[in-house]
């Protein structure tokens, strides 16, 4: 079983994963996480950081074969833990794991105290295999959460997917809007980023997956990511406009990823304005998805 939160499920997690895998061919996949992310636990008010929620998460992880996911809570019992004792407690006696696989920065227990070498000297003494995964790189710089998210605040979603292995996606339920986009010849689904770490606020190339109902399936499409600022919007959405498609999508579970930054948020003058921008922005968007 591979251990850590693998929040984003980035090509550092999946090495990880992949040497839990070659760890025991023969027995099934696992992953043992947390939910919440203890970063939250710790900082309910911090600004909001995550890659994806948990949902998202299991979808993905399920594509790269893991048969048995565990979330363990984390509350006051869980992070009042020592380390020994979450050895122990967790993994020894709780699970019974006999081979375990962590990243080479992997901390735990209370206070964040137990690193991985202290990993290994628990299995030996109550008889579970370690495995410590290296830190993975990339042009020189080490793959992380953090650095992703740097990426996405700066509006480079293909330096993001380079460290993901895959494009970064935004998931979750379509919501009613305001119809703004259907009354402009536009119309979008629209959901929620409460939550999750904010890219940079403007328009994006998208690939879509619309993951149940009727419309199930793949599509290409351009997406809004912010507050609406033609509108005086608030509170931070992702809009995105499905191409060449018809059809109701509310309710339905969709996974938006982002795959080119094409501009920033805007106002114009008038609403002819903003039609004529969507129109350049949509065509931008299917030249570049094309090119794929």
């Amino acid at each position: 079983m591979a251990i850590g939160n693998f929040d984003g499920v980035h090509i550092g997690h999946q090495s990880v994963i992949e040497l839990a895998r070659n760890a025991a061919p023969d027995a099934p996949l696992g992953v043992l996480t947390f939910e919440p992310h203890p970063r939250e636990y710790f900082a309910p008010d911090a600004p909001p950081f995550r890659l994806m929620r948990g949902n998202a998460r299991a979808h993905r992880l399920e594509k790269l074969g893991v048969q048995k996911l565990y979330e363990l809570p984390f509350n006051a019992a869980l992070a009042g833990l020592t380390p020994e004792e979450f050895a122990r407690n967790v993994i020894c006696d709780g699970l019974g794991l006999s081979h375990i696989v962590v990243g080479a920065d992997f901390c735990f227990g209370k206070g964040r105290s137990g690193t991985a070498d202290d990993m290994v000297r628990f299995g030996q003494e109550m008889e579970f295999g370690v495995t410590i995964a290296p830190l993975m790189e990339r042009a020189e710089n080490v793959v992380s959460s953090t650095a992703i998210r740097t990426a996405l605040t700066e509006g480079r979603p293909r330096n993001a997917a380079t460290m993901l292995g895959h494009w970064h996606r935004i998931e979750g339920e379509v919501i009613g809007g305001e119809q703004r986009g259907r009354e402009l010849g536009f119309p979008t689904a629209n959901m929620s980023i409460e939550g999750l770490h904010p890219p940079k606020f403007g328009v994006y190339a998208v690939l879509v997956d619309v993951l149940d109902g009727p419309h199930q399936g793949s599509y290409n499409g351009a997406a809004s990511v912010g507050t609406r600022p033609m509108f005086y919007g608030e509170v931070p959405n992702i809009e995105t406009f499905l191409f060449d498609f018809s059809g109701d999508l509310y309710g339905a579970t969709l996974s938006v990823g982002l795959v080119e930054y094409l501009r920033p948020e805007m106002t114009f003058d008038g609403l002819d304005g903003l039609v004529a921008q969507m129109d350049t922005d949509c065509a931008r968007a299917r030249t570049l998805l094309a090119a794929l």
